[in-house]
């Protein structure tokens, strides 16, 4: 641990988003395996009153690296488009809260082969059945889902599904921040990479900011784009912070999503990556639909400009080490689960 050469102010950060996290650490069950809900016991006692946070982590913990070592990590923020909670000219963009015919199944609960799957659909008479996919929905296939707002751009829109959360500038000035409430279940697919493969944006112009220029530019193509992820992200109102999949606020600079199959959800993380704003510790607070694998890490930025230009310019490649409570290297030495290498 003292290897990584923790920053004292990072440090500080994290450990209070870790102190956050304890209280579902402690009480989740562990997708990746790597942990039990006891085994964060000592460690979180131990942050509560914690008053050097360097000393902390270096005392309380041990390092596991992920996978290969080969991470991949890219960004997401707050972002803030034009709408109005009530439907107006030029607001007539619908933004969905969830539908009432989505039904989450848990997998397990049939078969202990399938425990930790699980797939959403609805019902279509007899028949359970995928749930109707974004060029459906934007056709209006949908008919059971409440409107929570109105957005006065589809490029916007279909961005903030990206990101997961983000703010809506009504007219009068004020806003109100959404949040995520539910996913179509359909497979999540990166517009971006399509957009590159077909030539359709210029070598070392593929941030964000450069996609959401050409959609707009070439708008019925753009559409026809964004209709090939068939990921459809549905809303509620919140009524304080972003909240991540824990149900916890997130932190700008420090939370990061992960695959929960592979990084234990509320578990510190270290990378150690080729971009010097994405190296350091960090906290697994969050998951996304396009975050999966052993070494995919999405980092969290906050809102506002600097945020969104960060994220959206955010490609960083190097290695994730997750941190495990003290005790854990022994038991998991001779054959890691979860797709990680224990590291001395």
């Amino acid at each position: 641990m003292s290897s990584l050469g923790l920053d004292r102010v990072r440090a500080a950060k994290a450990l209070a988003a870790f102190r956050l996290s304890c209280r579902e650490l402690m009480r989740r069950a562990d997708q990746s395996g790597l942990t039990r809900g006891a085994d964060w016991q000592p460690a979180c006692t131990a942050a509560q009153t914690a008053s050097d946070p360097q000393a902390f982590f270096a005392t309380n913990f041990e390092t596991v690296q992920v996978g290969d070592g080969k991470a991949f990590a890219t960004g997401y923020y707050i972002p803030e488009i034009l709408g109005s909670r009530e439907r107006r000219k030029g607001y007539d963009v619908p933004i969905y809260g969830r539908p009432t015919d989505l039904i989450d199944v848990d997998l397990g609960k049939f078969s202990d082969s399938l425990k930790g799957k699980s797939i959403r659909g609805r019902v279509d008479g007899r028949n359970f059945v995928p749930y109707y996919d974004r060029a459906q929905i934007e056709s209006g296939a949908m008919t059971n889902a409440p409107i929570i707002g109105w957005a006065a751009d589809p490029v916007a829109l279909f961005f903030l599904q990206v990101q997961g959360s983000g703010d809506v500038r009504q007219p009068d000035g004020s806003t109100f921040r959404i949040g995520y409430d539910s996913q179509n279940g359909r497979d999540y697919t990166g517009i971006g990479k399509l957009m590159k493969d077909r030539g359709l944006l210029q070598p070392g112009r593929a941030s964000m900011q450069d996609i959401v220029a050409w959609l707009r530019a070439n708008p019925v193509q753009g559409r026809d784009i964004m209709r090939e992820n068939r990921s459809y992200v549905f809303f509620r109102v919140l009524d304080g912070p972003a909240l991540g999949a824990l149900g916890l606020p997130v932190t700008g600079g420090i939370t990061v999503a992960a695959d929960a199959k592979f990084i234990p959800l509320g578990a510190p993380v270290f990378l150690s990556m080729d971009r010097i704003d994405a190296t350091g510790l960090w906290i697994a607070q969050d998951t996304g639909g396009a975050i999966k694998g052993s070494n995919r890490i999405d980092t969290f930025w906050g809102s506002g400009r600097e945020a969104e230009a960060i994220a959206g310019g955010m490609s960083a490649r190097g290695t994730a080490f997750i941190l495990v409570p003290r005790g854990t290297l022994a038991r998991l030495q001779g054959g890691a689960s979860g797709g990680t290498t224990p590291q001395p």
